[in-house]
């Protein structure tokens, strides 16, 4: 075939041959759909697939065979690029007029993010990894500009954060439908600040945040190192809180962490309440994926539903990813589900987990170094209290920061049985809640490990 030959030609050629190697039923659910789009530098051809399901599942089961055939359709060594077609409607910003069962969000400049209709406080999973963000954010909904105000939350993305400001908004709203709410990210403010002095607008923007009833500020960490702009937001800040307004953000990590953030901002972060979400331990996560399954309508075996949790254990949104698969392989295949067939629908999610996953090992030898205790300690039978509350403290760690079993983490630490891990994270959680000293050191601890992966 010609070096020239068009994106069209090639994929309809190599389809046609796909046709008659692959079952009939294979083919017509996954290859027949994709589209070709171009191809890039006469090597890679670019197909569409019309879901993310699709996507993932040519990708795990289809990939060398379409790499082979359209090398020999080609007649020199080509691959492909899939990606799926991108699915707005979900995403589309809440209008800035009263809309039905919508949060009433004030427009601005920039683009703002959309306020999801199923990020409400119904379905949040509470855990111990996230019960005190829960219960803030909870207060905040119920008494606006009244408790923790600013309500700051922190932890890892993709953990909740966002979930628990959009159900804030949902409430607000709900009590008060003319409520004016904004909710951005802190790239959108800094860009309406631009724009406002590029435009002479600045009054008109300042009207805009400073006469808020709720402002809700995703990712205020990269306010770093923008001065002007963080000038701008602490007069916004003061304005709302000296009139009782209610003040949301959210970080990757504590105020007092931002390099370049003034030190003013950081002290009124601080006023109200501050609240750290961490990665959901196993429990957490089985309880997160069931309960998404359900939603969907889908009954989701608890021997599946504990091979996802065990292997996802950073990102909740990857949770979330898996049960959108899920639910659309089921809808497709209308068959009982194998755990064969999760595993290969999953390829990518469970590739990209294994390679942030932290080991027990990690924890302990970690744990050991700080303590300064031999790493056999880690497993041996000795109770000596030096010794055994920092096991202790390292398989509550291996409960929330691995995505093992409990019966898996007691055989790392010495062939214990799963009731000493329990026991061991009851200890720690307990300790935490009398001991400011061991709260400090567990979160540090797990802050360290969490760099690692």
């Amino acid at each position: 075939m010609s070096p020239s030959v068009s994106h069209l030609s090639l994929w309809e050629t190599a389809k046609s041959e796909l046709s008659n190697t692959l079952p009939r039923a294979d083919f017509e659910t996954w290859i027949s759909a994709l589209k070709p789009v171009s191809i890039l530098e006469g090597k890679v051809l670019v197909l569409e697939a019309p879901s993310v399901l699709t996507e993932a599942w040519v990708n795990s089961n289809y990939g060398e065979v379409l790499r082979r055939q359209l090398t020999l359709v080609a007649g020199r060594n080509m691959d492909y690029r899939l990606t799926a077609i991108a699915d707005t409607s979900r995403e589309a910003p809440i209008a800035s007029a009263p809309v039905t069962r919508s949060v009433r969000q004030v427009a601005t400049a920039s683009p703002a993010p959309a306020i999801k209709a199923t990020n409400t406080f119904d379905n949040f999973i509470v855990g111990p990894e996230n019960e005190m963000a829960h219960g803030a954010s909870l207060a905040v909904a119920k008494e606006p500009g009244h408790y923790y105000n600013p309500l700051f939350i922190h932890g890892p993305t993709g953990l909740g954060k966002t979930h628990l400001m959009h159900a804030i908004a949902h409430s607000v709203y709900a009590a008060n439908p003319q409520a004016r709410i904004a909710y951005i990210s802190s790239e959108t403010f800094t860009n309406d600040f631009i724009q406002a002095l590029q435009t002479g607008s600045v009054a008109s923007f300042r009207r805009r945040y400073r006469e808020l009833d709720l402002l809700l500020i995703d990712d205020i960490h990269f306010l770093a190192g923008k001065e002007s702009t963080q000038d701008e937001f602490f007069h916004t800040f003061n304005e709302l809180h000296n009139n009782h307004k209610q003040v949301v953000l959210t970080s990757d990590r504590p105020a007092s962490e931002i390099a370049k953030l003034q030190e003013r901002l950081v002290s009124r972060f601080q006023w109200g309440m501050v609240a750290s979400i961490q990665a959901p331990g196993l429990e957490t996560r089985i309880a997160i994926l069931r309960k998404k399954a359900a939603a969907r309508g889908l009954d989701l075996q608890p021997e599946i539903a504990e091979f996802i949790a065990s292997r996802v254990a950073r990102n909740v949104r990857n949770l979330e990813g898996a049960v959108t698969r899920i639910v659309g392989l089921t809808g497709m295949t209308r068959k009982p589900l194998e755990l064969a067939q999760v595993e290969k629908l999953l390829h990518d999610i469970l590739v990209e987990e294994a390679s942030h996953t932290l080991t027990a090992e990690v924890i302990q030898r970690k744990v050991a170094e700080h303590y300064r205790i031999q790493m056999s300690d880690m497993t041996s039978k000795r109770r000596m209290q030096n010794i055994a509350f920092p096991r202790q403290i390292a398989m509550y760690l291996a409960t929330q920061l691995t995505g093992m079993s409990l019966v898996s983490i007691g055989q790392a630490f010495g062939g214990r049985d799963h009731g000493t891990v329990i026991h061991a994270r009851k200890t720690v959680v307990n300790q935490m809640e009398v001991d400011a000293n061991v709260r400090r050191t567990v979160e540090y601890l797990r802050a360290q490990l969490s760099m690692n992966r």
